[in-house]
């Protein structure tokens, strides 16, 4: 696994595709997330918080999976709007707009799993996002399964946030979002697109960590999954996600 690991980080680094046919690749979900956090390590990087995938059903039927499922956020991979992220054709990456949290106070790990209400109150800001998703296994994202995305850091490639927001229970369920590639209208959708509520996707990312022995901390994001699905882009592009009151993320692509 630690060879695999060392691929992954390195696909992702140079900007390349691995065969996703091999024999040593995760059997278990605790393998997937042990992959994952050895290719965190091998980054040499911060991490500055969690992205969730597959909160949809649409996303989740690409995966071919029935789960969310989670990736660390490594700093050099966030940026603020306006933003310029490259990207590599063939890991066929797509953009989400969704909604991020912001945490202002930890959430140790515990064994009595936090209720929605303490996940609420340790909540600081709240934006708009739009991450980047591609994978760094060969042949696109269709059927790479919960522990292939899981391996592969959630498949982020990188997240671009909006002017953040003081949180206050806003409603986030029935709030829209609307992607933009090139001025062409794409996919759109609202808040609760993801697993319900974004804040729902909170509390099931939370009860993971806990269950995993992972703090939460002040100062960490989460970004809670896609509201307008998912959508191509290419080097040349620029995608802009229109979060109403929020404002709008923008991303230049190259």
């Amino acid at each position: 696994m630690s060879n695999l690991a060392h691929e992954l980080w390195e696909a992702r680094r140079l900007g390349h595709t691995i065969d996703a046919a091999r024999s040593d690749l995760p059997k278990t979900k605790a393998e997937a997330f042990d992959l994952q956090e050895a290719v965190v390590k091998l980054s040499g990087l911060s991490r500055c918080g969690y992205k969730v995938g597959s909160t949809s059903k649409e996303a989740q039927r690409l995966l071919s999976t029935d789960e969310p499922g989670i990736g660390v956020l490594l700093t050099p991979f966030v940026q603020e709007s306006s933003a310029r992220i490259k990207i590599v054709p063939e890991q066929m990456p797509a953009v989400e707009g969704e909604f991020a949290f912001r945490f202002a106070r930890d959430l140790p790990w515990r064994d009595e799993h936090y209720s929605l209400d303490e996940i609420s109150e340790a909540i600081g800001s709240v934006a708009g996002v739009i991450e980047v998703v591609g994978t760094r296994f060969s042949g696109g994202l269709q059927g790479k399964g919960r522990l292939l995305t899981t391996a592969d850091c959630g498949v982020n490639i990188a997240l671009a946030t909006g002017d953040w927001v003081e949180f206050n229970r806003q409603n986030l369920r029935d709030h829209g979002v609307a992607m933009t590639v090139n001025g062409d209208l794409k996919g759109s959708g609202t808040g609760g697109r993801a697993l319900g509520d974004p804040l729902n996707v909170l509390h099931w990312l939370v009860k993971h960590l806990s269950d995993r022995r992972i703090d939460l901390k002040a100062g960490e994001i989460v970004a809670t999954g896609t509201c307008t699905g998912l959508d191509a882009v290419k080097p040349g592009d620029v995608a802009e996600a229109d979060f109403g009151d929020f404002g709008s993320v923008v991303v230049a692509f190259e």
